[in-house]
């Protein structure tokens, strides 16, 4: 009869069980040793990058967010400078009608919050990638990540989720990131 072989070979040898658990730090739960894309340097720096844009794509989103509800809910944008179509005098800053429009010559302000939404959204795209490359993981985060700048508040819940999950993993392998 043979005899099936030990799941620890070092405690069939009567070695301390804490010899291993060094070389066991950068494994999986299947035995695989976890690697990143990168460095811990590189790793906090997209960690802090991605950060960075979560909180300011978020804070974009609910300008953006605030600024359909006054213009499909109460037809009016946000203006700066100009002139009130109505009476001629100054306008300064504030709303006004959209249609027909009611400041002359102004900068509209709704219309440079989708701009800039949109542009740090892709950015934050950028940094969505990036930290994803480096940590090596699943396509399925790179969704959940980027539909952090299209959600409402959902950036600031997957940003706290995934900045926890990072630090986690880089102190739990701290030889997986040299990869050079």
């Amino acid at each position: 009869m043979i005899d099936p072989k030990p799941a620890n070979p070092a405690s069939a040898r009567g070695m301390d069980s804490g010899a291993n658990a060094g070389a066991n730090a950068g494994t999986r739960a299947g035995g695989k040793k976890r690697r990143f894309g990168g460095t811990e340097a590189q790793i906090r720096s997209a960690l802090k990058f991605y950060k960075v844009l979560a909180y300011l794509t978020g804070g974009m989103l609910l300008l953006l967010c605030a600024e359909l509800v006054a213009r499909y809910g109460f037809g009016q944008y946000l203006f700066a400078g100009g002139t009130n179509a109505v009476t001629g005098q100054p306008f300064g800053f504030g709303f006004a009608d959209a249609e027909p429009p009611g400041v002359l010559d102004g900068v509209n302000l709704s219309v440079t919050v989708l701009i800039v939404h949109g542009w740090m959204y892709v950015v934050y795209l950028m940094s969505n990638f990036r930290l994803w490359a480096l940590m090596r993981w699943p396509f399925l985060k790179l969704i959940l990540l980027a539909l952090g700048g299209v959600v409402p508040f959902l950036s600031f819940i997957v940003e706290k989720k995934f900045h926890a999950e990072v630090e986690a993993e880089l102190a739990a392998n701290p030889q997986a990131p040299q990869r050079y």
